[in-house]
């Protein structure tokens, strides 16, 4: 059971993929009306957990004058809309005063016989959103998955009332007036404050786009059979949710009884600068957390004492510099070179003098990650031509700016954030993490993860350069433990975000800088450590 749910967990899909995999679930006998009456039963029942009625208000008779908690219920033309109804009737039943707005004049014909008998309860139905402005809760059953026009009136004005009201709304599989697959927004949408996802993650939830409308999301799981859902994404690239269990299956990461240090991985970075030493600071910092075994930190040689002070245990390499702070070349210890490393990551506090280090780095056999001004030298040299030159994995973890730069001909990266992570991994062969609030992760093969957690507290600077030390020091692990680059990748970005989380729960967001991050990084496999014990 736990199993079939962590699969259903992390499945992401698109209106059609959802389309289809009802029609398989309809097809093979199910009622529409007894699917219907499940779903409704599980929100009535969320509705019921999230705003209870007192148990003064559950003793009142129906002919009591006292009015219950007043819930005003939103019904589209569909079987979302059908979906509220049945909803309305439940928690009429429990004892809630039930009002409707309904402004269609043709519904199907599901949803015209629930219609019916919530009129025939006595419940009160308005083709006007105003007698709903004294409600204690909102639901929203207007438009299910699949909407793709623009919202026009009356919807349109009723939406952006209500909206302005600043009461709670539940809305149903997702607020009505947004894509299901690219969260945007059609003309106006619903601004919830909780979003009951029906079956399976919608893919529009996910999107950055969405975020200020969707409120807290959770999924409504009303066990759709694993063989439909394989059926139908079984040849599409796939898109998953990062899940904690998923995460959490490769921290810590595995270590035999006998082992060492360079057994543990051996991460090389290569940051910083006179103008930027604080980059390379907190790129070791993030890459000391994330455990690895061996860490080596290359950086101009008037840095080296700051960082010996800020990373004792860390094996300080002074550069040569340019006249301006940068590194001019590489001075790796005897016996030493590129190869010798598990992992390398490069870039954080560089500046774009240090372009002759890149070139160096990128001829190595070593995996590499790239971030900051390591992406900006490479966007300058040619991203895919560059990278299809390579002999090993390259991670690259790119802003939507950079990512803008290093990929000029992938179109509408702020708007079709999958889309376009997907198409750069697959023409340049890297790893492609995209950074935002729903960070994308992709590979060569179009496979997507997407975090679905995040929190604004990560919006400081300094924040990025604590991944990039984080992710590349799990690289460094994961090179001798069979464990994929877009897997530790994924981790890596599931770790960071809820470090942040944490800190930002017991800091405030604003007080969360990148410095106070890395201290919450250990805090968060020790919460969970002790939770799943």
């Amino acid at each position: 059971m736990k199993d079939r749910q962590e699969q259903i967990a992390q499945v992401i899909v698109t209106a059609q993929q959802m389309h289809e995999i009802e029609e398989r679930i309809f097809a093979a006998g199910m009622p529409v009306v007894a699917l219907m009456e499940k779903v409704a039963g599980l929100i009535a029942r969320r509705v019921q957990d999230i705003y209870p009625l007192s148990c003064q208000q559950q003793n009142k008779t129906k002919a009591s004058s006292s009015p219950s908690s007043r819930v005003g219920i939103l019904v589209g033309p569909g079987h979302n809309g059908g979906d509220a109804l049945v909803v309305a009737r439940e928690l009429y039943f429990r004892g809630y005063e039930v009002l409707i707005y309904c402004p269609f004049p043709k519904l199907k014909e599901l949803t015209s016989q629930h219609l019916q008998y919530a009129k025939s309860l006595g419940l009160p139905c308005y083709d006007s959103i105003e007698p709903l402005q004294d409600c204690d809760l909102l639901i929203d059953g207007l438009f299910g998955f699949g909407l793709e026009r623009t919202l026009t009136d009356p919807v349109a004005t009723a939406i952006n009332q209500l909206n302005e009201w600043h009461k709670p709304i539940i809305s149903i599989d997702l607020p009505s007036g947004l894509h299901t697959d690219t969260g945007e927004v059609l003309g106006t949408a619903v601004r919830a404050t909780h979003t009951f996802c029906l079956g399976l993650w919608k893919l529009g939830l996910l999107q950055d786009e969405a975020l200020d409308y969707i409120g807290k999301a959770e999924l409504i799981d009303f066990d759709i059979p694993l063989a439909d859902i394989q059926a139908v994404l079984e040849n599409s690239p796939s898109t998953k949710r990062i899940t904690k269990t998923t995460a959490l299956s490769t921290l810590l990461l595995p270590r035999p009884p006998v082992t060492h240090k360079y057994k543990e991985g051996h991460l090389l970075l290569i940051c910083g600068s006179r103008r930027y030493s604080g980059g390379a600071i907190l790129t070791g910092l993030g890459a000391r957390a994330s455990g690895v075994g061996m860490l080596s930190i290359a950086v101009p040689e008037s840095l080296k004492s700051i960082m010996v002070a800020q990373l004792p245990e860390a094996l300080i390499i002074g550069c040569p510099e340019t006249e301006c702070g940068a590194i001019a070349q590489l001075q790796l210890p005897a016996k030493t070179d590129l190869s010798s490393f598990s992992a390398i990551a490069c870039g954080p506090g560089l500046t774009r003098d240090a372009s002759p280090i890149l070139q160096e780095v990128l001829d190595s056999t070593s995996p590499l990650l790239l971030d900051a001004d390591g992406l900006n030298i490479l966007a300058e040299m040619g991203t895919i031509k560059t990278l299809q030159k390579r002999q090993n994995t390259t991670v690259l973890t790119p802003h939507a700016g950079e990512f803008k730069r290093l990929f000029p001909e992938i179109p509408d990266a702020n708007q079709h954030r999958v889309k376009a992570t997907r198409e750069a991994a697959a023409q340049s062969g890297a790893v492609v993490l995209l950074k935002g609030a729903r960070t994308v992760i992709a590979n060569s093969q179009r496979t997507v993860w997407i975090n679905p957690e995040s929190t604004p507290a990560l919006a400081r600077g300094g924040s990025g350069d604590v991944l990039t030390g984080l992710i590349g020091g799990l690289l460094a692990q994961a090179s001798s433990k069979k464990i994929s680059v877009e897997e530790i990748v994924a981790t890596g970005a599931w770790w960071h975000s809820q470090a942040a989380i944490l800190a930002a729960q017991e800091r405030t967001e604003l007080g969360v800088d990148a410095h106070t991050l890395t201290n919450y990084l250990s805090a968060v496999l020790a919460s969970n450590l002790i939770e799943k014990n």
